[in-house]
């Protein structure tokens, strides 16, 4: 019997046809998994397992808006030159 370790509810998966890798959804919280190893069967949080977590959040278009202020910054300090 495999549990969510999120809400402890039965995750109902045929333990001996899981692979690694394999993602798997609880239908109680809607917590994803990943599954890191088959046996003895252990689960790690989807967004944990890619190597990012929530707090890591990589928006490049934030980075180009940034550059892009310190330019104007620039440019109008030289043109007040």
């Amino acid at each position: 019997m495999l549990t969510c370790p999120e809400c402890d509810a039965v995750i109902d998966v045929e333990e001996s046809e899981l692979d690694e890798g394999e993602e798997l959804m609880c239908d109680e919280c809607g917590a994803q998994f990943i599954v890191t190893q088959t046996d003895p069967i252990e689960l790690e949080p989807a967004d944990e397992a890619d190597g990012f977590d929530d707090d890591d959040d990589f928006d490049d278009d934030d980075d180009e808006d940034d550059l892009d202020e310190e330019e104007d910054e620039a440019d109008e300090e030289e043109d007040w030159r």
